[in-house]
Formats: C-alpha cells, sequence, structure tokens
C-alpha cells in the first residue's frame, strides 16, 4: 500500500532563500535521525551541495552570468538531492506524522491526515532581514478582534518544546517573531480572539530558521 503522507514543494512560489531553508531543515532532520538510517544521500554530501548553493549566491549578486549560471546549476543539483530524499522520508516515514515531521520536510494536506503545512490562521512563514528572524503572514479573520501567535522549537523527538506566545492586534504587516536559533526548526501556531472568546490553535507549520 503507498504511504499517504507526501512532502510538500512550493518550489513554483519558493525563493532562493526559502529553498536553502527548507534544505537546511532536511539536513537537521535527517542527520542522525534513528528513523531514517540509511538515506540515499549521505549527509556530508548533501552539505556540501547546501554550502556551495549558499556561497554561490553571493557570489552571483553582481549579476555576472557566469555566476548565475553556476548558482542555478548548483540549486537544480540540490533540487535533485531533496527530491530523492523526499521519496526515501515517505517510503520510510511509516505514515506517522511525528516521525514524518522529524524529517525536516513539510507534509501535504491529505483528508486521511492532518496537515502541518499553511494553515487557517497562517498563510506563510518566511525568513525575515536579519539571521534568527522570520515573519509570519496569518490569514484574516472577519470575525477576529485581535490574534495569537506561539512556537516552540521542534524536538528530536519530534514534538514541541516550551511555547512563546505573542499578542498580535492585526495581520498587516507580518507578524515579527526574533531571537530565534539558526538552524533550529520551529513549530508555529495560531488562533483568533473573536467576541465569542478564543478559537481552537491552528494546525502546526514547521519553520527552520537561518
Amino acid at each position: 500500500m503507498s504511504t499517504l503522507i507526501r512532502v510538500l514543494f512550493n518550489r513554483a512560489k519558493m525563493t532562493a532563500v526559502d529553498f536553502l531553508a527548507r534544505a537546511n531543515a532536511v539536513h537537521a532532520g535527517l542527520n542522525l535521525n534513528p528513523a531514517y538510517p540509511d538515506p540515499p544521500i549521505p549527509m556530508l554530501v548533501f552539505r556540501t551541495a547546501i554550502d556551495d548553493y549558499t556561497a554561490a549566491i553571493s557570489a552571483a549578486l553582481d549579476g555576472g552570468a557566469k555566476a548565475i549560471a553556476h548558482r542555478d546549476a548548483l540549486a537544480e543539483t540540490l533540487r535533485r538531492m531533496v527530491r530523492q530524499l523526499a521519496h526515501y522520508v515517505e517510503a520510510n516515514c511509516k505514515d506517522d506524522m511525528t516521525t514524518f515531521l522529524s524529517s525536516g520536510f513539510e507534509a501535504v494536506s491529505n483528508a486521511r491526515t492532518k496537515t502541518h503545512a499553511a494553515s487557517e490562521f497562517i498563510r506563510k512563514i518566511v525568513a525575515g532581514a536579519a539571521s534568527g528572524e522570520v515573519q509570519v503572514v496569518l490569514v484574516a479573520d472577519p470575525e477576529a478582534v485581535s490574534y495569537e501567535v506561539r512556537w516552540a522549537p521542534l524536538t528530536s523527538g519530534g514534538t514541541p518544546g516550551t511555547w512563546t506566545n505573542l499578542p498580535v492586534a492585526q495581520t498587516r504587516p507580518p507578524t515579527s517573531v526574533s531571537g530565534l536559533t539558526p538552524g533550529t526548526t520551529y513549530v508555529f501556531q495560531a488562533r483568533a480572539l473573536t467576541r465569542s472568546g478564543l478559537t481552537d490553535w491552528s494546525d502546526s507549520l514547521t519553520r527552520t530558521c537561518i
């Protein structure tokens, strides 16, 4: 029987920074992870590919054609590695969401599994201007008086650590969350305060801080 949990790919909407964050999250999740003992790409090779692509992005900032071509070639190599690792995770997560999330990947929405992609109150999470910072883009609720965002580091066992809560007055501009640890994967949730009271927390959205 085919696995029910599938990796979420948003390559068409993913910036270079987002793609690097996802690759770093996968490296952090799979490296020495007992649930995934034999990945098709050795983690040292994967780490080198991430670092090479990171350097190529910086080198291509001057707009040189050769540097841009080199950056794009390394990006395609890294994408192929990520795709191979995604198939490996799908085949070896045993249809367990906690095991799946420990890999650093995000899951597509599935009628038979709880989604851990963008949720009813979080549209997306993007990297902030500084290291250790992300911007949480909330979904507006017409009945909401205000909102609340919370986040926690994802432990090695795939469960959230200690939550930090932040009240949010409105959905715009995006909510800035700073003071995060680069390389650490966090779980984010949000909820709304309506005239009837607080809603339930949204489904989780994971993000690795850079």
